[in-house]
């Protein structure tokens, strides 16, 4: 696990999605223990989204980990993902918001942990 959900404004092609799902999944390892093979990625595009009561190009990405996380990891990660958004997506670092949630408790490949 982690789970890293985007949700935008913009209208995403499937090579966008693509895209980005590839640099999430080669984003994430610079998290200590985090690799692309157990990472769920949740990209949903076209979404009617605000900010400042204003209809402009936006995001927000909600990053769930299992456990506590390295917080310079945790860094490098959101960072490098604002660059990919900024690149790929054309949306403004201002315009992007994102949350890592850890979690202590965790249910996956049949189990709770």
């Amino acid at each position: 696990m982690p789970y890293v959900s985007l949700n935008t404004s913009e209208k995403l092609s499937e090579t966008q999605k693509e895209r980005v799902k590839s640099e999430i999944g080669r984003l994430i390892a610079v998290i200590p223990g985090k690799t692309e093979e157990v990472t769920i990625v949740d990209i949903s595009g076209g979404h009617s989204m605000y900010k400042g009561g204003q209809a402009v190009p936006c995001a927000y990405v909600d990053i769930r980990v299992y456990t506590k996380a390295d917080p310079e990891g945790k860094k490098q990660f959101v960072d490098g993902l604002f660059v990919v958004l900024d690149r790929e997506l054309g949306i403004p670092k201002d315009n992007v918001y994102m949350s890592v949630l850890e979690f202590e408790q965790w249910g996956d490949h049949g189990a709770y942990h």
